[in-house]
């Protein structure tokens, strides 16, 4: 039956299989226990975790950060980092328990019996390497190809994996390839050897819904074709359930549920699980589709959607908004980057943004969306006066931004305040949370020493952080806590508008409805304006009042966030909402 929280009966007999599973069991865990050994004594990070997955299935392992997910993930492969270990329970491929294996045992294994496709490409492949030769490199280690043959192998799987151009692409380093392509690689790395059990890891975290629908595709079509296994690591449910006909669900190293992920998606029976179900973005906007389309808004408007105000809708290229004067307004922006030089030769010039504008209304969200590469956050660096706009111009209630005195400057600063994508890079490791707050004000002037530590305690308390924080740094919290600093850091100079870019992509489904949730209280509390730039359209239709969609540096369609998603008029729009995850899931909406 779907939703057991009984962990000593597996998936595969408590719930009908569906797929491509031919029930020969090919990984067998049982009562699985990961510990850590910590500056502060034994961690058990996954604990009693028991599942099958069958030959030719793909199951998922769904959780926010720090469930365990991963750590099962890496028991299964044998590549716990040296102060973890398996200290009880077993995991068997094939019938053969790996666990106690020798390295040169388990290396043998890998690439022919075990793959993985880990999360980050950028980190995952070497970066003085070309791509080819590191594709080389692993059918040569698995002893599928060596030689010439590895190389013509190689190109074969570049090709496989929808790499256009391989032969040339095969000399290219990783930093030449977009996020796609550098995933595509380490799929064809990972089914170098066709494995049969292919370990994913979060393989499409990064990459916008577009590029990540073509590859799970291409990954799916990979896999079926060779009967691999597939053990799909994600926190998406939406993702999870549309790919995979298993689900387990993870809490604080427990398998709390598993079943069929169609039953778990329609019935789920752990607090958790509905925890999980109620915070992911892509079953939100599928619940509101659903809500729509049946007329029952009114059961899910309270918990998904924010009260808009009606605007009128404009044609693409023009300004949206309010009757009220916005307060930030782009006029046909337009960003140019010169062609780099190689040798005598120059490449032609990168147009970024061509002709953007629009109009963000007073305590408003508008929202801008599109594919990594459409220009968005190169507007968002314009609209902060971080990136002069080569034609075109942005202005803050009616004063052109950028053409000001130093103190208009300062004061456009003040009123102007960055979110950014990554809370950690965005942080300086040196300071305390209590400094990372303070330093706006301190550069401002703002106050003395008494009054800046009681507002920043003050700020403390709007993002909800305890105050123990203040004297720890940005690599003692979490993700979650690390962005909420951020924004107390945003707010600290009571800013009329606040752009976010990607504020909440790197952040679990948990974690990222507490940020939007927060997001929008503070906006209701203090008036906020915001310029969200997010290629996650099911986030930015939780959020925003209204939005405007780009397609390699242009506006291709704008309108109020409800008109543009329920009846989109461009077909980029439609291949932007249909590659939504679980877009065609069939949901409870109460």
């Amino acid at each position: 039956m779907a939703g057991t929280t009984d962990t000593t009966e597996t998936p595969s007999t408590t719930a009908g299989v569906t797929g491509t599973a031919s029930g020969e069991v090919l990984l067998r865990v049982r009562d699985l226990e990961v510990t850590f050994t910590t500056e502060q004594g034994p961690v058990v990070a996954a604990r009693n975790v028991s599942f099958d997955v069958l030959a030719g299935q793909t199951v998922a392992i769904v959780g926010e950060s720090g469930s365990g997910k991963t750590t099962v993930a890496t028991a299964v492969l044998g590549l716990l980092p040296g102060n973890g270990r398996v200290t009880a329970g077993s995991v068997e491929i094939s019938g053969r328990d790996v666990v106690g294996l020798s390295r040169a045992e388990l290396q043998r294994m890998r690439g022919r019996v075990l793959g993985l496709v880990p999360q980050d490409p950028m980190t995952n492949l070497n970066p003085v390497a070309t791509v080819g030769s590191q594709v080389v490199e692993t059918l040569e280690g698995t002893g599928v190809a060596r030689g010439r043959g590895a190389k013509e192998r190689a190109r074969d799987l570049l090709v496989e994996v929808g790499l256009s151009d391989a032969e040339s692409r095969m000399g290219s380093y990783p930093h030449e390839f977009s996020g796609g392509m550098r995933q595509r690689a380490l799929i064809a790395m990972g089914l170098a050897g066709s494995p049969a059990l292919l370990v994913a890891d979060e393989p499409t975290s990064a990459l916008d819904v577009t590029v990540q629908r073509v590859i799970l595709d291409k990954l799916a079509d990979l896999t079926t074709s060779r009967g691999t296994s597939v053990l799909l690591i994600t926190h998406d449910l939406g993702l999870a359930a549309e790919r995979a006909s298993h689900l387990l669900v993870m809490y604080r190293g427990e398998l709390v549920e598993h079943g069929s992920a169609r039953e778990i998606l329609r019935d789920p029976q752990h607090e958790y699980t509905k925890r999980l179900l109620a915070a992911a973005p892509s079953l939100a906007s599928r619940r509101i589709q659903i809500a729509r389309s049946t007329g029952q808004l009114d059961a899910v408007a309270d918990d998904l959607l924010a009260p808009t105000e009606v605007t009128e809708v404009g044609e693409v290229g023009e300004a949206v908004g309010t009757e009220a004067a916005p307060v930030i307004r782009a006029s046909h922006l337009r960003k140019v980057f010169p062609g780099a030089r190689r040798g005598l030769r120059r490449r032609p010039d990168v147009v970024a943004v061509d002709d953007v504008s629009f109009d963000l209304p007073r305590g408003q969200t508008l929202g801008i969306v599109g594919e990594s590469g459409s220009g968005k956050s190169t507007v968002a660096r314009m609209v902060l006066d971080l990136l002069p706009p080569t034609s075109g111009s942005v202005e803050l209630d009616g004063l052109t931004v950028g053409a000001r005195s130093q103190a208009e400057e300062v004061a456009f600063r003040r009123r102007v305040q960055p979110i950014f994508q990554d809370p950690y890079s965005s942080l300086d490791p040196l300071f305390t949370i209590a400094r990372t707050i303070e330093e706006p004000l301190r550069a401002h002037g703002v106050g003395s020493v008494t009054q800046r530590r009681a507002r920043v305690r003050e700020l403390l308390e709007q993002v909800a952080l305890p105050e123990d924080v203040l004297r720890r740094y940005p690599s003692e919290l979490s993700g979650g806590q690390r962005q909420r600093v951020a924004i107390a850091r945003a707010l600290a100079l009571n800013p009329d508008v606040v752009v976010c870019d990607e504020a909440v992509s790197a952040l679990d489904v948990v974690v990222q409805a507490q940020i939007l949730h927060l997001l929008a209280e503070l906006q209701s509390q203090l008036d906020l304006s915001y310029l969200f730039i997010s290629h996650d359209l099911a986030v930015v239709r939780q959020i925003a009042d209204q939005v405007v969609v780009m397609e390699k540096g242009a506006v291709v369609e704008q309108g109020r966030t409800d008109d543009v998603f329920d009846a989109p008029q461009q077909p980029y729009t439609q291949a932007l909402l249909a590659a939504i995850p679980g877009a065609n899931l069939d949901l409870a909406i109460s």
